[in-house]
Parts: structure tokens; sequence; C-alpha cells
């Protein structure tokens, strides 16, 4: 009897050891570090408060600066939308991952950091703009756009399913994404969430409640906003241009009732109009109607009409900028009435950087430092002190491996980005000196010629090539807007050299080459031929 009783003390011992042992391993894993991952699209740095340049207010991306760091040297490697996406999730270089353009297709079965976590014991899940065909893996839920997605009554892609969701994108994005935070996701287990929005993505079409936002306000354009490209012949080649190739109706609205404005992408525009409700419609006529007859009275031509575009483009776009920090606002707000915020990494970004008038052009593209650089703020309140301010030079390669350091999950080797989780505790030695560019998409949209460059903390080297061949070189620290190519000044001689060795350097230490570039080049001729 006594042994019997003996026996049944061990087991309980045993059992309760064994729970104890369990309640330990679950308190660990919820202790690791959930992620909220946020990238918008086209989103300038100069359109965030918290850089300083005073064209809008941006209260809520502002508040991951106050509350953590903020990075004023985060860079892309190739700024262009699918790509940089592609660099984000596998942490390499575009010539190593495949996704060297918008339009090749994009290798879903190689290894993402989405992957790795979620094999870690995360949950993960996708919701809004990834611009990566085919089902995402590494997520298990994933509610993603197809394409660029739509502004209004837009279509996702739930688990493989397409919906039509009534109501304006970025709302739609946010409700979709504080939904899987309350109703889908397991409480238990930490989580990744990459929220994701297409604004401020052209065609800039704002939110009912934002269409008189800063109708008081008159954009002047930038220094630079009539540059004439001297010395620079693939910036002049480029089909940018705000005066020249911004269509009135397409991306300034100018959908006039007569039918009288006739431009090459007006129907394009007019499908877009027509996925308005009544409702809608008749809040968007009764602002831009006015707008419009004003403009078709005024017969602005020149230097006037250029202004004129700037101004409505600025309007309409920081517009668009405006509903993406009411969402930033919702889901932090969520997290600290759900007790989540202490333990939460929040990461904004976009996908590249975006011209605001500069060199007289929207879009992105060129290695010129504003598509080059992108925003970046991060806040985590366990290990980044407010107010942080990181002045590194940081690449998207280096997203997947620094969400795998804070995760404790090992970090493959052939991720060629590296964690910027020390940079923002305070400890900068060993950090990289240069940073390497690739842009692909030519021929194609924009016109913006085939190049690759390096750049240091203080001047950058570019090489275009394919049916050029022209190197331009930039003092960035007495020239940040990129005016003057200093290649052939005598006085840089020394610096040139030595930008070209880093160029080199770079080029072998990420492993691109000639032969890669000469593949690239043959695949993509073949993918836009079909």
């Amino acid at each position: 009897m006594k042994n019997t009783s003996l026996i049944v003390i061990a087991i309980l011992m045993l059992f309760f050891s064994c729970k104890e042992d369990k309640k330990e391993e679950v308190s660990e894993k919820q202790e690791r570090p959930n992620i909220i991952f946020i990238m918008s699209d086209d989103h300038a740095y100069q359109a965030i408060s918290a850089y300083g340049k005073g064209l809008n207010h941006t209260p809520n991306i502002d508040r991951i600066a106050k509350e953590g760091a903020i990075f004023n040297r985060g860079f892309v490697t190739n700024s262009i939308c699918a790509p940089s996406r592609a660099v984000l999730l596998t942490g390499k270089h575009s010539f190593i991952n495949g996704k060297v353009d918008n339009v090749s297709p994009f290798n879903w079965d190689q290894d993402n950091f989405a992957k790795a976590l979620q094999k870690s014991g995360y949950q993960t899940a996708m919701i809004g703009k990834i611009h990566l065909d085919g089902l995402p893996q590494g997520f298990d839920y994933s509610n993603v756009l197809p394409g660029q997605g739509l502004y209004y009554s837009p279509i996702f892609i739930e688990n493989g399913e397409k919906k039509t969701y009534p109501g304006y994108i970025t709302q739609v994005t946010t409700d979709i994404a504080l939904d899987w935070l309350e109703n889908k996701r397991e409480k238990e287990k930490p989580f990744l969430m990459m929220y994701h929005q297409k604004a401020p993505h052209r065609t800039w079409m704002p939110e009912i409640k934002y269409l008189t936002l800063m109708d008081s306000v008159t954009f002047d354009p930038p220094a630079n906003f009539f540059d004439n490209y001297e010395g620079r012949p693939a910036a002049a080649k480029q089909e940018m241009s705000i005066f020249e190739d911004m269509d009135v109706v397409y991306d300034l609205k100018m959908l006039d009732k007569e039918g009288e404005i006739k431009t090459k992408y007006r129907p394009y525009f007019q499908k877009k109009y027509d996925r308005m409700t009544d409702e809608q419609k008749v809040a968007w006529d009764a602002y831009y109607d006015p707008i419009i007859a004003d403009f078709k009275s005024r017969n602005l031509q020149g230097k006037a009409l250029a202004k004129w575009k700037y101004d409505r483009y600025m309007h309409d776009y920081l517009r668009t900028v405006q509903s993406v920090d009411d969402g930033v606002g919702e889901v932090l707000d969520y997290l600290k009435a759900n007790g989540l915020e202490e333990n939460t990494i929040v990461v904004y970004t976009s996908d590249q950087g975006f011209y605001l008038g500069e060199h007289g052009w929207f879009d992105k593209r060129f290695m010129y430092e504003e598509s080059f650089r992108t925003p970046l703020l991060v806040k985590y309140p366990k290990e980044i002190k407010p107010g942080t301010v990181i002045n590194e030079l940081v690449q998207n390669i280096d997203f997947a491996p620094t969400f795998l350091d804070y995760a404790g999950v090992d970090i493959s080797k052939d991720i060629q980005g590296e964690s910027f989780r020390k940079l923002v505790k305070g400890d900068a030695s060993e950090w990289r000196d240069a940073i390497y560019y690739t842009y692909y998409e030519f021929p194609g949209e924009h016109h913006v010629k085939r190049h690759h460059g390096v750049r240091t903390d203080r001047y950058k080297l570019i090489h275009f090539y394919y049916d050029i061949d022209q190197w331009e070189l930039y003092d960035l620290e007495k020239d940040p807007s990129e005016m003057h190519n200093v290649y052939n000044n005598p006085e840089y001689a020394g610096v040139k050299e030595d930008m070209h060795n880093q160029l080199e350097n770079m080029r072998t230490k990420y492993g691109d080459n000639d032969e890669r570039d000469k593949q690239n080049l043959e695949h993509y001729l073949e993918v836009i031929k079909e």
C-alpha cells in the first residue's frame, strides 16, 4: 500500500512538473515580440511630418517616431513596387530572389522570413497590397489585393477567394487588419501581421471625407522643379514629368461630364470613377466639378499649367496619405487598449520613396535620393528608447534578418541583409559604410534607363547602361539635390576611383555580375514580348 501511494505521488509530481514546464514554454513564447509591419505604397518620406518637411501633418505615424526610432537613412535596393516587396520578404537583392521587375513572376517556394517565423510558432497574416502574383506562402491568413488594387469598392483575395468589399480601400484594409487581430488570431501565440496599404499609389483618389483637406493651401513646387537635366542625359529621357506626362484626367481627376477633355488614359479613370456608389459620386462631383469648370475656362499653358498640375497632384496625394495615417492610429490604439503595446514591434515604411515635384517628377525608379530613400520608423518599448535617431545606412534587405533576430530565430546564411536591432540599441560598430542599388525595368513604363550604383555616407556613383553608357557622381554634402554631375570633374578624381572600387566590392559581396544582368535582361525582354 505504501509503495502504491509513493507511485501515485511520483506520478502526480511528474504531471505537475510537466505542466509547469509547459506553462514556462507558453510563457516564453508569449514573451517573444509580436510584429506589425506597416507598409504603404509610394509614400515619400517628405510627406511624413516627423521628417520635418512641412508639407502635411501625420500625427499617428509620427507617434511611432516619438515613442521609438526614426531612421534618416533608410533606403531600398530597387525602387519599384513588386521587387521591393520581394526583397523585404527574402532579405536578398532582386538579382538573387529573382524578382527584378514588376512583370517577371515571383517564386513563392523560396524561403522568406514569414515562413521562418511561422515554423517557429508565430501566427502570421498578410493583409493588403503585396503585388506578387500567387497565393502568399508563409501566412496562416492572407487577404490581399490583386495587382495594384482599387481605391473604391476594392477587390481582395482572402485565402485564395476573390471578394469585393464596399467602401474605401485604406479603411477596408485597416478594418480587415483589426478584425484579424481581434477575431481571427490565436491569442496565445506571438504574431506577425503584415498590414500593407495601397495608398498613396497612383491615381491618388482621396477618401470622400478628405476631399477638401488643405483646400486653403497652395503648394509651391521645389526649387529644381524646372530642372533642365544638364549633364544627366538619362534623367532627360524619362517619361515621368508632371508637366509633360501627368494625365489631367487619369491623374488629376478632370473627368468632365461633357467629355471635352480627351486624354490617352481617360477611359481607365472612368472605370475607377464608376466603382463609386451614387452617394460617393455626388460628393466627388460636388468637389471636382467646379475645379474642372475652372480648369477648362483658364486654358493654362507652359509654366502656369505645370504649376497648376503640381498643386492638384499634391492635394490629391497628401489626402490619400491622411487616410493611411488614420489607419496607423487605429492599429496603435488597438494595441494600447488590448495590452499589446509593450511587447509589439511596430514598423512603418514604404516600398520605396517618391518624387513630389523634385526634378519636375512624380513616380520613383531612379537612384536619386527621393525615390532611393524610404521612410522608416520603428517602435518597441522593451528595447527602443523614445526619440531615438538613426543615421546609419539601412536598406530593405535588413527587414528579414531584423525580425528573425527579435524573434530568436536563426538567420539563414544566404540572407544578405543585417539585423538593425543593434543600431536601435545604440551599437553602430561594424555597420556597413556603403549600400548597393539596381534598377532593371527598361524598356518600360516611365522610360527610366537600367542602372546600378553605390552610395556611401557622402558620395553616390551611378552607372546607366544598356542603350546608354553614362556615369554620374554626386557629392551629397555639397549637392543634396543631385543637380551637378561631378564624374568628369578633376577635383573628384580620387573620389571617383574610390567609388568605382566601392561599386565592384558591392557587386562581389552580393553576387552581382554582368552575366546575371544579361540573363535578367533576356528574360525581361521575353516576358514583355508576351
